[in-house]
């Protein structure tokens, strides 16, 4: 098969507007397909989407990078052979793939074993991808194959933080800070449907714009200094706040949220937080609950409440898989708002 090979990471401070960033490190080229084990199917891909897990693997900031290896965890398309004790039934099904390899016995955590589909494991930006038969599912009908792509990862991850972590119930008060990425939005997009009201922060006015059209209540952009009392006289006080942000911001997280609220945290692209007031956490009784990935009843029960609300992905950019370097590029230069969506032509 043809796939899309990374062997290296860019040099450091290399910039996202130089031309042909990507020409030194990735590589559309042939590989060899390995033997189906024994309990997996082989998909051909008709799309696959990206995360921003691709760009820090790319970027060399992502830790137990090996290399070269073959980037993508969502992907949408056909099962065209099984390994040995699979269910033959699965052959010419459309389905979608759950990332979240060898999630473990536990709900409440992941297993060391734990590891997420496109690195080491060889991934979707390709024509072909082999996972284990109890990762796929039948992709949701009402959903197109670029739709049904852009749903996994991002999809679970907010699922997780916000309905197990966050155990948001219907008419509370929701801030999803930094909306623009793929767990954000998709946050966004769950608790509206679940019949909370949200709250968005962002460093662009199109981009809060844009989030009201989905369905938030309203925002402010935190490139302003009094962000956070402007939050407040606009939306009070937020019952669950879902972040992936972190960084200078999470200590506003501490005056936003309401006595007995819940943080949940499943990233932290701006780092870890300079300041952080314990007293204010112990005083206000707030909950500070980490997340990462989903197990499968999680993927299960995403599945079951897109199909249930009719839940379409909102998907900003669509290119063919021959562009997977222009794609990376705008995913890097922060000009998204929801999934970057690659298709097979």
């Amino acid at each position: 098969m043809y796939a899309w090979r990374l062997h290296g990471s860019l040099p450091r401070g290399t910039s996202p507007t130089a031309e042909k960033v990507w020409e030194s490190v990735l590589r559309w080229e042939e590989v060899e397909l390995p033997p189906l084990p024994p309990s997996y199917v082989r998909i051909e891909l008709s799309a696959a989407a990206l995360n921003r897990r691709d760009l820090w693997i790319g970027l060399g900031l992502y830790p137990g990078i090996q290399y070269p290896t073959i980037l993508g965890s969502d992907g949408c398309g056909v099962v065209k052979e099984i390994g040995a004790n699979t269910d033959p039934a699965l052959i010419g099904q459309r389905v979608l793939i759950n990332p979240a390899l060898e999630w473990g016995t536990q709900e409440k955590a992941q297993a060391e074993s734990f590891h997420i589909l496109g690195m080491p494991t060889w991934g979707t930006f390709a024509e072909y991808v082999d996972v284990p038969a109890e990762n796929v599912h039948p992709a949701p009908i009402h959903l197109s194959d670029r739709e049904t792509a852009a749903v996994p990862l991002a999809g679970l991850t907010a699922y997780r933080a916000t309905f197990v972590q966050g155990k948001l119930q219907p008419g509370e008060k929701v801030l999803v800070p930094g909306i623009g990425g793929g767990v954000a939005v998709w946050a966004l997009q769950l608790a509206v449907a679940a019949g909370a009201e949200v709250w968005v922060t962002s460093s662009h006015p199109e981009k809060i714009a844009l989030a009201r059209q989905l369905g938030a209540q309203g925002g402010v952009l935190y490139t302003d200094a009094e962000w956070a009392e402007k939050l407040v006289r606009e939306a009070g006080h937020f019952d669950l706040i879902v972040d992936g942000i972190g960084g200078e911001a999470f200590s506003s997280y501490q005056t936003l949220i309401a006595p007995g609220g819940r943080i949940v945290v499943y990233g932290a692209t701006r780092g870890n937080p300079p300041l952080f007031d314990l007293r204010r956490t112990f005083w206000r009784q707030i909950h500070i609950i980490g997340s990462t990935m989903g197990s499968p009843a999680n993927f299960t029960s995403l599945l079951h409440f897109i199909e249930e609300k009719k839940i379409r992905p909102f998907i900003q950019s669509l290119f063919p898989l021959s562009m997977l370097p222009e794609a990376l590029t705008r995913l890097w230069r922060g000009e998204q708002i929801g999934k970057i969506v690659l298709q097979r032509t």
